[in-house]
């Protein structure tokens, strides 16, 4: 980029950083522009996946005002822990090649080998399938990878949905963005935030042609909620440049994914929902109908009621007044004046309401499981513990429909986040030499294999195969990868040994290899 260049997006971007303004919130840069309702959303649903909520505030018998904890079944993070399991886990196989049957070099085995080094030095696998919870919990998640300098690697970063917001998009994705970073670190013994933005940008040069520019902006606050006013970068990040100019990339560094559905809350937004965000009002009549249960069992304690007549009267010596008690060891008791006729003690004790309880909640998760699009029976309550279903799940359930539509998604961003780190590191030069010189596929050429066993029973897979090959729609190569999970040479193997077996116990050949031990071969 031209010196001249560099001056125009110094006073442009850099303009405000001169103002030495203080940003109270994230909205108050003028390059960012979120709808605080989005935000506020966000906040209140990272709260609530926490398990986070105000105290309950009732009157006691006495008139006077007490607060209690709030208990709660955490459905959001029950049903995004769900979720974020049967799309994702460590069984994903992700490979990059051209090859086919009739080809059987692979032009981009230089990306593919590139490509599983950087994941398995990131436990990409890992990673990813703990990071996908908060994703369908709260809405969001983007990755960028970068160069660490100090050994050449590639590194990548994860930022949550309150820690990414987008500049710049349209029907195609999210073009620009501001990664948010916070460090708390303790100075002369006061706490105090340092808040990193990270700005990705697009800009073309002289010729016309794109450029990448990440600008850094460093701010300090005393408050861990305001982002503080901006400092130097050198005063916590020595080695960070202020701006980096990247040519040769297609497309963003950073890769945001989300799950599956159309923003519906705020139509305009380029950022996603959480699956259970459209579920609020039930979340709430579940947890206030589970909170009523615990409030129940606590109170649930055995309570009588005797006469006072049968109080014993103990004098006070702090000069207090006189107390009444009944048995010093026992707190289940309230004192009531009674006629001689009655009984002087009464136990009032009432049932806890155990079946009512369970029923209405059972009743309001499978609301919950209609609004989620889950299967009927994914939830259950027994009146001890939350649980959701461990039995096989057929192929043509509704739970794997949904998961399929979630997992398109993910699809998408584990090929656009290859594609990234492929033109980064040829894009990158350390120690003289490019970090990746090879051919970059194209998304045809990248191939990422879910592993669907939680939706597959054995026996019900061999069964719907057998019938498949009795009709010929399948070889049986086919089915032995398919139902073992074995590579095409290993199922070639397994059919050789299996027409050997069959010709050992072939009636003919049985009765000829007899024939030929007892009077010998013809020659």
């Amino acid at each position: 980029m031209k010196i001249i260049d560099r001056i125009k997006n110094f006073f442009r971007k850099g303009g405000y950083a001169l103002t030495g303004q203080t940003l109270k919130t994230i909205n108050d840069h003028p390059k960012i522009n979120i709808d605080p309702e989005e935000l506020d959303r966000i906040r209140r649903t990272f709260d609530e996946y926490k398990g986070r909520y105000p105290k309950v505030e009732y009157i006691n018998s006495t008139g006077e005002r007490q607060t209690r904890d709030y208990r709660t079944l955490n459905m959001i993070k029950t049903s995004a822990e769900l979720m974020a399991g049967l799309v994702f886990n460590e069984q994903c196989e992700i490979v990059i090649s051209d090859s086919t049957e009739d080809k059987e070099t692979n032009t981009y085995k230089v990306a593919d080998d590139f490509i599983q080094e950087v994941f398995e030095h990131n436990d990409f696998k890992k990673n990813l399938s703990e990071y996908l919870e908060p994703v369908y919990a709260v809405g969001g998640l983007a990755v960028r990878p970068y160069v660490d300098m100090a050994t050449g690697k590639i590194e990548l970063s994860w930022a949550l949905a309150d820690a990414f917001y987008p500049l710049k998009s349209n029907s195609g994705g999210i073009s620009e963005g501001v990664i948010k970073s916070t460090t708390a670190l303790i100075e002369n013994g006061e706490h105090v935030f340092y808040t990193l933005l990270e700005f990705h940008e697009w800009e073309k040069d002289i010729e016309g042609n794109n450029i990448y520019i990440i600008t850094n902006e460093l701010y300090k606050s005393d408050t861990k909620n305001e982002i503080g006013k901006k400092v130097p970068l050198g005063e916590l990040y020595e080695e960070l440049e202020e701006e980096t100019y990247i040519k040769g990339l297609s497309r963003p560094l950073f890769n945001y994914v989300t799950p599956y559905g159309f923003n519906n809350i705020n139509p305009h937004s380029a950022l996603g929902l959480g699956i259970t965000d459209n579920s609020k009002s039930t979340l709430k009549t579940i947890n206030d109908t589970f909170d009523q249960f615990w409030w129940e069992v606590e109170m649930g304690q055995r309570t009588v009621f005797v006469s006072d007549q049968m109080l014993k009267t103990l004098p006070d010596e702090s000069g207090m007044p006189p107390r009444q008690i009944f048995d010093p060891n026992v707190n289940v008791y309230k004192a009531m004046r009674m006629n001689m006729d009655e009984e002087f003690v009464k136990d009032v004790t009432h049932d806890i309401r155990v079946d009512q309880y369970t029923t209405a909640i059972n009743f309001l998760f499978r609301i919950l499981e209609m609004e989620l699009k889950l299967s009927v029976g994914t939830f259950s309550f027994d009146g001890r513990s939350m649980k959701t279903a461990t039995e096989v799940v057929s192929e043509d359930s509704l739970t794997f429909r949904t998961r399929n539509n979630h997992v398109s998604n993910v699809e998408k961003f584990i090929k656009g986040l290859i594609i990234s780190i492929l033109e980064l590191g040829k894009a990158t030069v350390w120690n003289g030499t490019k970090i990746f010189d090879g051919e970059i596929p194209t998304d045809e050429h990248i191939g990422v294999d879910f592993d669907d066993g939680v939706f597959q029973s054995r026996p019900a897979l061999m069964k719907f195969y057998g019938q498949a090959k009795v009709f010929g729609l399948i070889p049986t190569v086919e089915i032995i990868q398919r139902v073992f999970k074995v590579p095409k040479e290993i199922a070639e193997e397994w059919m050789q040994e299996i027409a050997n077996e069959q010709v050992e116990m072939d009636p003919v050949a049985i009765s000829q290899r007899a024939s030929e031990k007892l009077f010998g071969v013809d020659e």
